[in-house]
């Protein structure tokens, strides 16, 4: 494991990336969407010229083949190489997408070529699981990670716990991402080096030892996520409330935003 060394599996417009840059890690960044890459990485080309980031415009997938991916037209953070998830979106939000071809790598192939990371953070709209898997093939491991949790399905929930206590994983925390503007960088920091920063709307924000409250066991992390899917359960979009008429026009009145969750882990 390189202790200085993060993978950001779903970089987008790049402000994950840039933190992890400011605070003196050394970044992979991977960004399927052709256009979004550019442009990140014009944005962060001093970081790329002095070797600190490394930047690949590629789609995670199941084997290093081309694939089709989703750029989705209204929010471009949902762009997925899942059809399911890119259908989910149109039929919830009214988020249409695009089809185009892409890259594709196995997650295998990246960290065989740049190594294990210390921190590695995934969120590729439901296949995150591709870049959890691929791990059972290295005896190291990151020290941490986080992941978007699925919020649809118990059973996958589920599943994504057993997989991150079989590679060692022991350690847990549930993050509401909608509240990520709020964090601070502690200081001193706990995760290299202090830097001020604002956490944008979408961010991913603090990890590791930095990231709010206390580190659970599985299964009290598990019992947080009972709670969090009752919520989803009554209040989502696909909630109870939401699909009678009325109760769509009041949630959308009082401009309730459905949160989501990220897990982070802990060896």
């Amino acid at each position: 494991m390189d202790k200085n060394l993060i993978i950001d599996v779903g970089v987008h417009l790049g402000q994950d990336t840039e933190f992890y840059l400011k605070k003196g890690f050394k970044v992979v960044g991977i960004e399927a969407h052709p256009d979004i890459y550019k442009a990140t990485k014009q944005r962060l080309n001093s970081y790329i010229e002095n070797g600190q980031l490394t930047l690949l415009n590629v789609a995670v997938s199941p084997k290093n083949e081309p694939v089709t991916f989703y750029a989705n037209l209204d929010r471009s953070f949902w762009g997925t190489t899942l059809i399911d998830s890119a259908i989910q979106k149109e039929r919830s939000f009214g988020a249409r997408s695009i089809e185009m071809t892409v890259e594709g790598r196995r997650f295998e192939t990246i960290l065989e070529q740049f190594g294990i990371p210390y921190y590695l953070k995934v969120d590729i709209e439901g296949a995150d699981l591709l870049c959890i898997e691929a791990l059972q093939q290295f005896d190291t491991k990151p020290q941490f990670l986080s992941i978007e949790s699925t919020k649809t399905s118990w059973n996958e929930l589920l599943q994504e716990f057993v997989l991150l206590q079989k590679l060692g994983y022991q350690k847990f925390k549930v993050i509401n991402q909608s509240q990520i503007p709020k964090q601070v960088c502690p200081s001193p920091a706990r995760e290299g080096k202090y830097i001020p920063h604002h956490f944008e709307y979408g961010a991913s924000g603090l990890f590791g030892e930095e990231t709010p409250g206390t580190w659970l066991a599985d299964s009290a992390a598990i019992n947080v996520y009972k709670s969090i899917f009752w919520n989803y359960k009554i209040f989502g979009v696909n909630g109870i409330i939401y699909r009678y008429p009325l109760g769509k026009m009041l949630l959308e009145t009082l401009n309730i935003k459905e949160p989501w969750y990220d897990t982070h882990a802990s060896l």
